[in-house]
């Protein structure tokens, strides 16, 4: 049996078609800063490799123990155009069960500290920029109903395990 995720704040965040554009965003952002890593910093790559199978594997484990689902996805859209064709096409195929923690958030938060990790990418504009891609994907998943807000917020201390672990011991930088 899934347990369904839902809170009363889900209620009031308001499906937006528009969300597809940062949640499809989050395969290049993924795919770009490991193939960035994997060629111009390797032991950047390899940190943000070790949070991707921490993060990903607990992942897995908690959604063994608490498998969990989403009902928000709306019946109906208010407006038919391209993006909301879109969204109802892609409903077919992506389920709304395990979604607590979200994957959409721990791969952000990874390619945000895997690129965060790497000294060529250190100016203040570069690090906003990564920080807001990161950001922009994790509230995708939930005006596009992906997700509930609870997926997003229980991602946090699976990120915090995963920093710990693979940033946040002393010696972990070379």
């Amino acid at each position: 049996a899934y347990h369904v995720m839902h809170c009363a704040l889900d209620d009031a965040i308001p499906f937006s078609e528009w969300a597809l554009i940062p949640y499809l965003l989050w395969f290049v952002y993924l795919i770009g800063a490991l193939a960035y890593t994997f060629f111009l910093n390797v032991p950047a790559f390899r940190r943000m490799m070790r949070f991707v199978i921490v993060t990903y594997t607990a992942a897995t484990v908690i959604y063994f123990i608490y498998p969990t689902q989403q009902l928000l996805r709306p019946e109906a859209f208010a407006r038919d155009n391209a993006l909301t064709q879109a969204v109802a096409w892609f409903y077919t195929f992506d389920t709304n069960t395990n979604v607590c923690p979200s994957i959409h958030v721990l791969g952000s938060v990874a390619a945000m500290f895997g690129l965060l990790d790497c000294r060529k990418l250190q100016k203040p504009w570069v690090k906003f920029a990564v920080c807001v891609m990161a950001l922009l994907i994790c509230a995708s998943t939930v005006f596009m109903k992906q997700h509930s807000i609870l997926d997003v917020l229980c991602a946090l201390p699976v990120c915090a395990l995963g920093w710990r672990l693979c940033y946040g011991r002393p010696g972990r930088h070379g």
